[in-house]
């Protein structure tokens, strides 16, 4: 697998709890677990919430009511 190296900042506290827990030689490994687990929950939060938009009467009436708005503006440059 290809990799990047890359700089972070963080916070003093963050990064002394983080130093004190994991080992030098598994950082990259549990950083990177970390921020796939996290993006991963981010991105079924997202589709989530979208569904659940979806879903809501009033969003769908708004969308049909934007849908419609733009077909004009294609329509009438």
């Amino acid at each position: 697998m290809a990799t990047r190296k890359m700089t972070f900042s963080l916070p003093e506290s963050l990064a002394e709890r983080f130093v004190r827990r994991v080992g030098a030689r598994d950082r990259s490994r549990f950083l990177a677990n970390s921020l796939e687990r996290s993006l991963r929950d981010e991105e079924r939060d997202l589709v989530e919430s979208c569904l659940r938009a979806n879903e809501d009467i009033d969003s769908a009436t708004v969308q049909r009511e934007w849908a419609a708005t733009n077909d004009d503006a294609d329509v009438n440059p």
